[in-house]
């Protein structure tokens, strides 16, 4: 959608009439400030609607792309629309729950549409007993295992992965299993 040039757009602020009372016969300043009132009405109409051009619940679909980049999401249009939507509505909310289990399965969700699974925790130890061992590192780390959602889109392994690492925590290296299909209610 073009917010450039809206033919039939009425402005809510008609130059024209706001002249001086001179003007108000001639021909000549009529016809001018109709020209321009023809360029100015989109930028009216976009200002006048400005909240929801930064709601991206609603926001106009080539619109939602800029959205998505002020808030660090990475817009994919072959996602459905409403996957793209509530991925940008909920960047902030995701971005606080980067580095946990929880953010990385929405993330999935969100991104690919994928259903993820995250076992062990790559979390840290402690002890109570003061000047104790360290305990053991697990060396293998979490395990994030992912498989297409109900749509059974095939997933890219490069994305998955990319995505994991992005919200993989810091001092852990994530392991990861793309498995083939939708998961059954069996199996839940």
């Amino acid at each position: 959608m073009s917010r450039a040039a809206v033919p039939g757009l009425p402005s809510r602020y008609p130059i024209g009439g706001q002249l001086p009372a001179l003007y108000a016969d001639d021909d000549f300043a009529q016809r001018f400030t109709a020209g321009l009132d023809t360029v100015l009405a989109p930028v009216f109409a976009t200002l006048d609607n400005l909240t929801a051009y930064l709601d991206p619940r609603v926001a106009p679909d080539d619109f939602l792309a800029w959205l998505a980049s002020w808030v660090g999401v990475v817009d994919d249009p072959r996602r459905p629309l409403e996957l793209r939507r509530e991925a940008v509505a909920r960047a902030v909310e995701l971005h606080r729950w980067r580095g946990t289990a929880r953010g990385l399965v929405e993330g999935l969700r969100l991104a690919l549409g994928a259903e993820a699974e995250v076992t062990g925790d790559g979390g840290a130890a402690w002890s109570a007993t003061p000047g104790a061992a360290l305990p053991a590192a697990d060396p293998a780390g979490p395990l994030v295992r992912v498989r297409p959602g109900r749509d059974g889109a095939r997933l890219d392994p490069d994305r998955v992965h990319a995505i994991v690492r992005a919200m993989c925590p810091v001092h852990t290296t994530c392991r990861v299993e793309i498995l083939p299909g939708p998961s059954t209610d069996e199996e839940r």
